[in-house]
C-alpha cells in the first residue's frame, strides 16, 4: 500500500483514495443529502452542514445504527486502519469501525482544536479531503504564509528540534489516518466554494503494555 509518512511524535500516515471510492463517496453525499442525519450534537465544528454517513456505535439520543456505505467502500476504511497498525508495530488488536461522517465548510466555518472518540478511548481518526475551493480567499496579513482553510495536526512531542506542528498542502483525494488523541484542527477561509472533508472513527482494542514497538 503506497503511503507518507510524518512522525510527530505519534506517527501520522496519509495514503490516497481510489478514484472509484472518491467518486462513490461525493455521489453518495451529493444524492442521499435530504436523507442523511445531521451530525452537529457529537461534533465540536463550528460548521451548520455535518451529516453521517455511517454509524456502528452506542445508540444515542441523537444518533442510531445507520450505513449508507457499500462493503467495499468500507473494507477499503479497514484495510487502511490495519495497515497504519501494522506499520507501527501494534500487535494482537482489534478493530471496529465506530463512526463516518462528512463536514461541509463554507466561508468563515472552521473546526477548533479537538481530539475524537469513539465506543472506546483508543483509536484512530482520519480525515479525507473530498472537495475544494478554487480558492481559500485573501490572507489579511502575512500571505506568504497562508493559513486560510489549512487543516493542523499537533504532535505529542517536545524539546529542542522536535517536529510537532504538521500543516499539510492538502489535495482532493487525500487521507490522513492518526490516533484518537492527536489534537487538530481547521482554519476558517474566505470566499465562495466549499470545502468538503470526511472524518472517520475506527475503535482500536489492544493492550498497550504488550505494545511498545517492539519487533
Amino acid at each position: 500500500m503506497n503511503f507518507e509518512f510524518v512522525f510527530l511524535g505519534q506517527s501520522v500516515l496519509k495514503y490516497q483514495v481510489p478514484y472509484d471510492i472518491y467518486i462513490s463517496i461525493n455521489h453518495i453525499y451529493e444524492s442521499k443529502f435530504k436523507e442523511l442525519k445531521p451530525a452537529n450534537k457529537q461534533l465540536v465544528g463550528k460548521i451548520k452542514n455535518e451529516h453521517s454517513l455511517f454509524y456502528n456505535g452506542n445508540d444515542q439520543n441523537e444518533m442510531k445504527e445507520h450505513n449508507l456505505l457499500s462493503l467495499n467502500i468500507l473494507k477499503w476504511f479497514e484495510s487502511c486502519y490495519k495497515h497504519y497498525l501494522e506499520w507501527n508495530k501494534i500487535k494482537d488488536y482489534h478493530i471496529h469501525l465506530n463512526s463516518i461522517w462528512v463536514n461541509e465548510m463554507k466561508e468563515h466555518e472552521y473546526n477548533p482544536v479537538h481530539v475524537h472518540q469513539g465506543t472506546l478511548f483508543s483509536g484512530l481518526s482520519s480525515v479525507m479531503i473530498l472537495k475544494l475551493p478554487q480558492s481559500f480567499g485573501v490572507e489579511y496579513s502575512s500571505s506568504k504564509n497562508p493559513q486560510n482553510g489549512k487543516l493542523q495536526m499537533y504532535g505529542s512531542s517536545s524539546g529542542q528540534f522536535a517536529n510537532i506542528d504538521y500543516q499539510p498542502d492538502v489535495k482532493e483525494r487525500d487521507f490522513y489516518v492518526f490516533p484518537y488523541d492527536m489534537r487538530h484542527s481547521v482554519y476558517p477561509f474566505n470566499g465562495p466554494g466549499v470545502r468538503r472533508t470526511l472524518a472517520a472513527n475506527c475503535d482500536v482494542d489492544y493492550n498497550p503494555t504488550q505494545n511498545r514497538g517492539i519487533s
